[in-house]
């Protein structure tokens, strides 16, 4: 349930700077989820077209990138996909990683006319 309120978000932020920019209808809208984010795409899209209905980006089409889950070593620095990790660095050994992607969740572009 909590894609209604970041899709709410989502069109704030996208009627915000499209009227910013006088647009008259918004085309396109980009965003980018990371894996390891809870959001689940079909259901920001789901949202999308009732909450937008009505405004000058009722007709825009969602794009979603995910980004995969990517962990770095704290000891060597090597950088790998959370899916190869099984708790250890695959260069060192190591147990001491940070996550380093797969997080994020923000509008990278909203196309307009």
């Amino acid at each position: 349930m909590h894609e209604l309120a970041v899709t709410r978000s989502i069109l704030e932020i996208t009627l915000e700077h499209a009227e910013a920019a006088d647009a008259t209808v918004v085309t396109d809208i980009y965003l980018v989820i990371g894996d390891l984010s809870s959001f689940i795409d079909d259901s920001i899209q789901f949202y999308w077209s009732t909450l937008a209905e009505g405004t000058i980006a009722q007709e825009a089409t969602l794009h979603f990138k995910r980004v995969p889950a990517r962990m770095q070593c704290q000891r060597c620095g090597h950088a790998y996909p959370l899916v190869e990790a099984q708790g250890v660095c695959p260069n060192c050994d190591s147990r001491r990683a940070e996550i380093v992607a797969g997080k994020e969740f923000y509008v990278e572009a909203i196309d307009i006319e």
